[in-house]
């Protein structure tokens, strides 16, 4: 049978461990090529432009979403509202107002939130400007969807910034049937926010795995109806830990004699706390309140080097301190008081929690280790799409491509 068109599919799931799938048949029959794959340092906002570039967020410029940048801040204005009272300006509603007029007015894109204090914004900037899920939106490096528009290869991509989960699916399908795409990306999201909730209940998790299961089967069967040898690939940006312990640090902070920001800054964001200081004073008092804590760990340039998360600007922090895997900040910038999840990501990559996983219909010719060769897999499958008589590329020449 001759394929109307090649069809390639990649489906990201976010937060989809392989600690939930090494032990399940999840996807057995039609993807049978599978192992995890270790995910970066930090959270979705570093690892996904990581998976559409190939390239750690030290060159994308994505790591996390606030970065210290008073001369550009397109919130310096806000400098003047300083004189406000905390309980005014740093209430639900003025920051509520803030989200708004930043997305709408500011050019902040649609994910922005205003998860610091409003009193602070006009020292911050905000990496994602652009949806990363279309074209010229990562800074630092072409996307793979760059990389479909320059080559003419017609390739569809759904998000949650139209749809849900199940809506996604279903327009994919619909897609598969009436429009020329040989490469569809489908990013299915609802999955992290489950396992923040039901990380410890297997029952729930079998469920939920069921119906993604059951809805990509159906979708890969209309796929095959088209290209008997279409190909599906299966990725997660990282997984998810079980917490089991919660700290205080912005509480120890609090009891320091300092100020924001005259002495120092800081962004605190679930498992990790990011510092700029401006004297000696504050950096001592606050390295020595944070040492020989129970909970985590100040992490080394080295480290951040080795994490491919280092920045010689210090952007995105003169320091950063990381809780240990299955710890949990008892309050935060980007999280509510009422918000204690059963679990969460954001770990050191070297908890076995955090490894995202890789599923094919279609065995890799180079090694996998990372979410970062998820996009040389992409490119082949990007390159296999051009045309159904195109050459087939090689799966080393689309490592190199990346590795240099």
């Amino acid at each position: 049978m001759t394929a109307k068109r090649p069809i390639n599919i990649v489906v990201l799931i976010d937060a989809l461990g392989w600690r939930y799938l090494e032990n399940r048949t999840f996807l057995n029959a039609e993807l049978p090529f599978r192992q995890s794959l270790q995910t970066i340092l930090g959270f979705s906002s570093g690892a996904i432009p990581t998976i559409m570039t190939g390239l750690p967020p030290a060159k994308t410029g994505h790591w996390n979403l606030f970065y210290y940048d008073p001369k550009n801040s397109p919130f310096r204005w806000m400098k003047f509202l300083r004189i406000l009272p905390d309980f005014i300006l740093d209430h639900r509603i003025p920051r509520r107002l803030i989200t708004e007029l930043g997305r709408r007015f500011l050019g902040m894109g649609p994910g922005f939130e205003c998860c610091v204090s409003p009193k602070l914004l006009p020292l911050f900037n905000w990496v994602e400007r652009k949806n990363i899920y279309g074209t010229d939106a990562i800074t630092g490096a072409p996307s793979i969807f760059d990389q479909l528009r320059d080559e003419g290869v017609p390739f569809r991509v759904y998000s949650y910034h139209e749809s849900s989960d199940a809506e996604i699916l279903k327009k994919a399908e619909s897609d598969l049937r009436n429009s020329n795409a040989s490469f569809f990306f489908v990013y299915l999201c609802e999955m992290d926010m489950f396992l923040h909730l039901h990380c410890h209940e297997p029952g729930e998790i079998d469920k939920k795995l069921k119906w993604y299961e059951a809805s990509l089967q159906n979708l890969f069967s209309v796929a095959q109806s088209i290209d008997p040898n279409a190909r599906l690939m299966l990725t997660s940006d990282h997984g998810m830990t079980p917490v089991r312990n919660h700290y205080d640090l912005l509480g120890k902070l609090e009891e320091l004699n300092l100020r924001s920001p005259e002495d120092y800054l800081a962004v605190f964001d679930s498992t990790m706390a990011r510092f700029w200081y401006f004297n000696d004073k504050a950096r001592k008092a606050v390295n020595s309140a944070f040492s020989n804590l129970p909970c985590g760990r100040w992490l080394t340039d080295d480290e951040l080097k080795q994490a491919g998360v280092f920045f010689e600007d210090r952007r995105f922090g003169e320091q950063i301190y990381l809780l240990n895997p299955g710890w949990l900040l008892s309050r935060s910038d980007f999280n509510g008081a009422g918000w204690m999840p059963s679990g969460m990501h954001g770990y050191h990559p070297e908890d076995s929690y955090s490894d995202a996983v890789f599923l094919s219909n279609r065995e890799q010719g180079f090694p996998m280790r990372t979410i970062a060769d998820v996009y040389p897999a992409m490119r082949e499958a990007s390159r296999r799409a051009l045309a159904p008589a195109a050459k087939e590329p090689t799966p080393e020449n689309m490592a190199s491509e990346v590795r240099g």
